[in-house]
């Protein structure tokens, strides 16, 4: 990128760049706020050095909102429309994300709406209990669920040795079938690193250039499903693909320069982060999934093929406990559960151990209520490209929409249907 403000120096783009060095300066107080960036580095160390006040950044960030609602919205293409909404919305994110940095408490739910553009839903005990019920009719052994669980998964851990090769050959199926669908710019790579001492399981910085360092985290045990997951949602067809994307359609070809920056607490990872867990059904539609690891990546692993099969059944099923993440940040950011409170929720409900749902409850003390980026945000872009003919039987139309999706500024209110319940 050039330092030139992008595009033809429209009154979007002045707003455009405005809003990039805002969010660059929200950065300098807020470490974790600016997840990437590869606009011009003169920005960069401008707003370093004007060292702006958290106060009059949002004097800043109310009055750019208000001059940007005086810019008339185009009548006449889409994405332009998209554009103003995506700078609207986001700028509203950075204004509460700053009123939180002021010292201001949200509720779980007003912090869910206000920062990523979504109201969350509310799954009641009554739900997880349901499918805890039913999870238990399909697993062996005895005792409760969650133990019975626990001892069923470490039976599918893959060895440290072999870590590495069955992540490499994970993520070649998942590259070889995303390029297959997506035009990627020549020379799209990414960097990968295991790490440890962290509170997330897997993590992609992109660099820009359509390049990526992507970090996975070997603190807990790794089980064979996370090799699709994390290679797919870290990889292809989800953040470093999103990313390249954004940053070849719209920060370069478009010269839209406030794609060059990525507000991590923001409504842009509500669409990253469903894209990317919502990318694993649409790089393996039905039981391609399954077929590929008890083919591949279960005999890397050294795991038995034949089990294939069972495990996914029971994989699926808890799937569907992942919303217990939510409830468990609901009742520790609302302050009605304690920290061993949430951590036992998680062991009881999300059937996670006791190691995992401490360092989920650590995540929730760095990103809050962004925990429901990855179910709700699964869901709410399913039910997008499904309504748009993108159903698991039509995978070329699924693929024409989750590339259209991912290349554009579209965001969760954009989303929104109706069918995503209020309570369960």
């Amino acid at each position: 990128m050039t330092s030139t403000p992008g595009g033809t120096g429209t009154p979007l783009d002045h707003a455009a760049e405005a809003y990039v060095k805002l969010a660059l300066a929200i950065g300098l107080h807020d470490p974790d706020y600016v997840d990437a960036y590869f606009g011009p580095q003169p920005w960069r160390d401008e707003v370093k050095a004007a060292g702006r006040s958290i106060q009059d950044l949002n004097a800043s960030a109310q009055q750019l909102l208000r001059d940007l609602g005086r810019i008339p919205r185009s009548q006449d293409e889409e994405i332009l429309a998209l554009r103003h909404q995506y700078l609207s919305r986001q700028l509203r994110s950075a204004i509460a994300r700053l009123e939180m940095l002021q010292g201001h408490t949200f509720t779980f739910e007003e912090e869910a709406f206000a920062l990523y553009d979504a109201p969350p839903p509310v799954y009641t005990t009554a739900f997880f209990e349901g499918m805890l019920s039913k999870l238990g009719g399909i697993l062996p052994g005895n005792g409760s669920v969650a133990q019975r669980y626990e001892t069923f998964r470490n039976h599918f851990v893959i060895p440290r040795v072999k870590l590495d090769e069955v992540f490499q050959a994970a993520i070649r199926e998942c590259r070889d079938r995303t390029r297959t669908a997506i035009d990627l710019p020549g020379g799209d790579r990414f960097t990968l690193e295991y790490v440890s001492n962290k509170p997330w399981s897997g993590y992609n910085w992109f660099k820009g250039s359509s390049t990526s360092l992507i970090q996975i985290n070997t603190d807990l045990p790794i089980f064979i499903d996370r090799a699709v997951d994390l290679a797919a949602h870290e990889g292809y067809p989800g953040h470093h693909v999103y990313n390249t994307l954004l940053e070849a359609h719209l920060a370069r070809e478009r010269r839209w320069i406030e794609f060059t920056v990525y507000a991590l607490f923001s409504p842009q990872s509500l669409i990253a982060e469903g894209t990317a867990n919502f990318g694993i059904e649409v790089a393996f539609p039905g039981e391609e999934r399954t077929a590929f690891e008890g083919a591949t990546l279960f005999p890397l692993a050294g795991l038995d093929p034949a089990e294939t099969e069972r495990y996914y059944d029971v994989h699926r099923l808890t799937g569907v406990l992942n919303y217990a993440h939510n409830e468990a940040a609901r009742g520790y950011l609302n302050g009605t559960m304690s920290r061993s409170q949430a951590e036992e929720w998680l062991v009881t409900y999300a059937l996670k151990s006791a190691g995992r749902a401490a360092q989920r409850v650590r995540f929730i003390d760095v990103y809050r209520s962004y925990v429901i980026n990855y179910n709700l945000g699964q869901d709410l872009v399913r039910q997008y490209i499904e309504g748009r003919g993108g159903t698991s039987d039509n995978p070329s139309r699924r693929w024409e929409e989750f590339r259209a999706l991912i290349s554009s500024p579209r965001l969760p209110s954009g989303l929104t249907s109706p069918h995503i319940p209020a309570r369960v």
